[in-house]
């Protein structure tokens, strides 16, 4: 069983609307983990295709600085910058879409921040981050689980059990608080954009009053 409130917890979140050094306004949402293995084990079990597999998605591609990747069923792009244990860069889905996980070593654990940033164009507002946010919350969680030991049979079954659904919405909430308490959205865009990620992470959740829950 999944312990909800545990893992939700466990995960801290930003959202932030700022310019870039071009100018151009993003949105950047960040989840951030600590997990009790060393960096050179998480990076494995994020880099290597056959332990990625175990708690996320197949992945394919040219797997290296440069080249490009694919995951099953979701997400393609480039390899833009890979150091070692510590630093990872894609381009997700488009070239404006970048995701970046970063490791840091602190006492035998490890400090994963995952930052995923958009054009305002693509984001609209900070309530842009209700799209992504709760998917990678539940990627943290899988990888927290993988590397505790608990491992399923098949990941991708397993992120449509009720109790991760029942996450996501918990996750969904989170999120919306966040982006509330960010001061990046009108109250009607993060209404709106909690309604979508409700029907895309947590199908049948009930409608609440508060976008926050």
């Amino acid at each position: 069983m999944i312990d909800i409130a545990t893992q939700i917890g466990a995960i801290d979140r930003t959202v932030l609307r700022r310019r870039r050094d071009d100018g151009a306004e993003e949105v950047a949402v960040v989840a951030t983990r600590t997990y009790d293995a060393d960096a050179a084990d998480v990076w494995d079990a994020l880099t290597d295709p056959e332990r990625l597999v175990r708690w996320f998605l197949p992945v394919r591609g040219d797997l290296h600085e440069g080249g490009t990747f694919q995951l099953e069923g979701n997400a393609g792009g480039q390899i833009l910058r890979c150091r070692q244990a510590s630093l990872l860069r894609v381009t997700f889905g488009t070239e404006t879409s970048v995701v970046e996980l970063r490791l840091t070593p602190t006492d035998g654990r490890t400090v994963h921040e995952l930052e995923h940033t958009v054009p305002i164009e693509m984001a609209q507002s900070g309530a842009g981050a209700m799209w992504v946010g709760p998917g990678w919350d539940g990627a943290l969680m899988g990888l927290g689980l993988y590397l505790d030991g608990d491992v399923v049979e098949d990941p991708v079954a397993a992120a449509s059990s009720p109790e991760v659904v029942a996450f996501n919405e918990v996750s969904v909430r989170s999120w919306a608080a966040t982006v509330e308490a960010s001061g990046t959205a009108t109250a009607e865009q993060l209404a709106e954009a909690v309604q979508v990620s409700l029907a895309q992470f947590a199908p049948g959740a009930a409608d609440e009053a508060s976008p926050a829950g």
